[in-house]
């Protein structure tokens, strides 16, 4: 998996995913069953889908050190989590964008559309002139009804 299909499964996680990873890591997943409670028991796992916020020139040379605002706003929003792939923060503390696939953000609803309708706003709520976004996500499973 990469970054944002790992991150819509693990807005559904219920238990704690690290015993998992250490168990993975450490070569101890034969006879570990309980490390992989935390990966299988999925909160009733709602619809899910995450948007990418990518830097301006990506996937080819990127725009780094561009000022983003607001991602606090979109986080607040239900059902809204902002990850966080491309960040750093400038030398006065400001979020900036360091690399080509910057944000990732994640919604769940009770339906796909309401998960892909959360989604973009919160990509909407992130105050980032410099990023850009595809919006077609998840227009083949929301047009089959």
């Amino acid at each position: 998996f990469g970054d944002p299909e790992c991150q819509v499964l693990m807005k559904g996680l219920k238990g704690d995913i690290v015993p998992a990873l250490l168990a993975a890591a450490t070569g101890g997943l034969k006879g570990n069953e309980a490390a992989f409670e935390a990966l299988l028991e999925l909160d009733g796992f709602a619809p899910t889908t995450t948007v990418v916020m990518a830097a301006a020139g990506y996937p080819g040379k990127v725009e780094k050190g561009s000022v983003i605002k607001h991602v606090g706003k979109a986080n607040e929003l239900p059902g809204v989590t902002v990850f966080h792939a491309g960040t750093d923060k400038n030398e006065i503390g400001l979020l900036t964008a360091s690399g080509g696939r910057v944000l990732n953000v994640t919604a769940s609803g009770k339906t796909l559309r309401e998960a892909v309708d959360r989604a973009y706003a919160g990509v909407d709520a992130i105050d980032w002139p410099e990023g850009f976004c595809r919006r077609d996500i998840g227009w083949r499973a929301l047009a089959r009804g």
